[in-house]
């Protein structure tokens, strides 16, 4: 077997048996382009080979992965539309005990590049690639997108409370928290004091990427997959 895993994916997508990853990276300059996504029928069942090529150089998925992750997105999306309920159905699978609802809309936000209010399978898979399988400043851009909600390329006060509060909501009572950070506003707080170093009350995405690498937590929330693809 070597270091191959398998992974149980919520929402029935199945019981996919995972390769080593590939070198590929997932360009979100791409995603934001016309691409392939408009050629993703519902009555198609397989991705075609001038798909799955462009989609290997996007991703750190291989061609048997992607097939795999395309069968399971088809058979819960017929349509090959993936809506925001049924995303959140999906992280309420992750978080029973909690309220992930508003996270999970931050989170579609993300992952809807085209802002179309549906989710196809390329964007999909390339943003599964970054939060899975990305490197840590793939990461980071990504988190970076999350946290800077009004799209102005700097994180307000305001706009990272929104996503912490969102976080607490999300884990409910499953997380014992320190006194410091007990509250999202303590949270936010501490993590100000540690990244703001122009104080202006904002975070640039160098000030983000810089703290983020002395707290992990800021990027682990963002993935449900680390360790598992």
């Amino acid at each position: 077997m070597g270091n191959r895993r398998v992974l149980r994916f919520p929402h029935q997508y199945g019981r996919l048996r995972i390769r080593p990853t590939s070198t590929a990276s997932c360009d979100t300059k791409k995603v934001m382009t016309p691409s392939l996504s408009n050629l993703y029928l519902p009555n198609q069942s397989k991705l075609s080979q001038e798909e799955l090529t462009q989609l290997q150089k996007d991703t750190h998925f291989d061609k048997k992965e992607l097939q795999q992750w395309y069968k399971g997105f088809l058979k819960d999306c017929p349509a090959g539309k993936l809506t925001k309920p049924e995303f959140q159905k999906i992280y309420r699978q992750f978080f029973p005990f909690g309220d992930p609802t508003s996270f999970a809309d931050y989170v579609f936000n993300v992952f809807d590049k085209d802002k179309s209010g549906e989710i196809d399978f390329k964007e999909f898979i390339c943003a599964l690639s970054v939060t899975s399988r990305g490197n840590m400043d793939n990461k980071l851009e990504w988190a970076f997108q999350l946290y800077d909600i009004d799209n102005d390329g700097e994180i307000s006060y305001k706009e990272m409370l929104q996503i912490v509060e969102a976080i607490y909501k999300m884990v409910g009572s499953m997380v014992k928290l320190p006194r410091d950070e007990d509250t999202p506003e303590k949270r936010v707080n501490k993590i100000f004091r540690m990244m703001d170093k122009d104080q202006n009350g904002s975070l640039n995405k160098e000030e983000f990427k810089e703290g983020s690498k002395r707290d992990e937590t800021i990027v682990s929330a963002l993935s449900l997959y680390d360790g598992l693809v």
